[in-house]
């Protein structure tokens, strides 16, 4: 035990005073914060209103068109609650009488060459009876101008019908009110919660930190593993230490170090939000969907997250115990890292159906059950059996796992100069 204990503190010590690891304790932050801050920046900058012409040769739909964008832009001033758009526009009504149709492209042709005008709508006479017009620009790369003018005039064409069709103005505010459709969870003891999708987005953040975890903390695993075998100075430290010893000390070692920088992430995570929640509170934004979570999800959480950790974490171990270099080691890895993908985008089935027979045996794997089992009891949560079940046959995998991987590393720390193909490492694991 002492050993292993050194070979723990060893490990845990000499990774966390490395520069890297400050730096991307204090960079992750600052880059999440980054992207979270400058795409809200980047939405909310004021670009110069779209000058449309419109040929209206209906003579009906101009005044409708226009007073259906001004709506659109009130409504994306009042808040992200009613935005349809970002797109400001000044319209533009061109007479089209005594004209031919010729005539009138070639003039707005030459004022959209001259930056007169940013683009133009030709109606044509039957547009109300069969609804296809064009819209000229000459900038191809706004992907916002024309969907909303396509919403617009959809809307204008269509209280324009109804006009005809003799309907009043009070019976199309009537039919076309919008109905408030809210999702309200039924509890286990009977009670109700209104979700608004805080529990898909607590699913995916789990996830995504489990994906990130072992993602940047693999590497590091398997680099710890094969550390001395580069050095080649693992013929002295299996003279005074066991092979298993020396393996798990370095998987533990590096893995109290992830849980680490993921609690001071976590630490400013909390801080950030708290930050956030008291600056909306101070400018009258109070409604916010926080979703009740019970302890026991909170422990669940955890448990599935130390065992979607070190399961890959074991794997990664076991490809290090048969390579002999960093560089083959990360060609060996891709497939775990295509089977943690396909795992973690198992979120989407399994949430839309979490009691299937998909959904029971994926979260009965235990290469994809610590993600789809954490849908499962976000969304409906299975009876208690099946969650033990599925940690019991995960960490079992775990052990299973680690013993094979301490048979390989024993032989495969003393192999030079080539890479243990997967037959050879599984007779090393089958030698008593």
């Amino acid at each position: 035990m002492k050993k292993f204990l050194a070979v723990v503190k060893r490990e845990y010590v000499q990774r966390v005073r490395a520069k890297m690891f400050i730096v991307t304790t204090i960079l992750l932050p600052a880059a999440m914060m980054f992207f979270g801050v400058v795409p809200v920046l980047v939405v909310n900058i004021k670009t110069p209103a779209v000058r449309v012409a419109v040929v209206d040769q209906t003579g009906k739909l101009y005044d409708k068109l226009r007073q259906s964008l001004v709506n659109d832009e009130q409504q994306t001033d009042a808040g992200p609650q009613g935005r349809r758009g970002f797109t400001s526009f000044v319209l533009e009504e061109v007479n089209a009488q005594n004209q031919s149709t010729d005539l009138l492209r070639d003039n707005l042709n030459q004022r959209l060459r001259n930056r007169q005008i940013d683009g133009y709508i030709i109606l044509p006479p039957d547009f109300l009876d069969h609804g296809e017009a064009e819209f000229f620009n000459n900038n191809p790369g706004d992907l916002f101008t024309l969907p909303a003018l396509q919403s617009a005039l959809s809307r204008a064409v269509r209280d324009q019908r109804l006009i005809e069709a003799k309907v009043d103005n009070k019976t199309r505010e009537e039919l076309f009110r919008p109905v408030d459709l809210q999702a309200v969870k039924i509890g286990e003891t009977g009670g109700q919660e209104r979700d608004a999708g805080s529990s898909f987005a607590l699913v995916f953040g789990v996830g995504f930190v489990m994906y990130l975890s072992i993602l940047m903390y693999g590497q590091v695993v398997l680099g710890a593993v094969i550390e001395e075998k580069e050095t080649r100075i693992a013929e002295i430290l299996f003279s005074s230490i066991r092979p298993f010893t020396l393996m798990m000390g370095k998987l533990v070692g590096v893995s109290l170090v992830a849980l680490t920088q993921l609690a001071i992430w976590g630490l400013a995570f909390s801080a950030f939000a708290v930050y956030g929640i008291n600056l909306l509170a101070s400018r009258g934004v109070t409604s916010f969907s926080i979703p009740h979570i019970p302890f026991s999800h909170f422990v669940y959480f955890a448990l599935f997250f130390l065992l979607g950790y070190f399961i890959y974490a074991t794997i990664y171990a076991l490809v290090g115990s048969m390579v002999t270099t960093a560089q083959e080691g990360g060609q060996l890895a891709m497939p775990i890292i295509v089977m943690l993908v396909v795992s973690f985008y198992l979120f989407l089935p399994v949430g839309r159906s979490p009691d299937s027979s998909f959904s029971f045996w994926v979260s009965m794997i235990p290469f994809s059950a610590p993600v789809a089992m954490v849908v499962r009891i976000v969304t409906q949560t299975p009876p208690f059996w099946q969650i033990a079940l599925s940690l019991l046959i995960g960490f079992s995998s775990v052990l299973v796992i680690m013993w094979i991987a301490s048979r390989v590393y024993r032989v495969g720390m003393l192999m030079y100069g080539k890479r243990a193909s997967i037959p050879e490492a599984w007779r090393w694991a089958r030698q008593a």
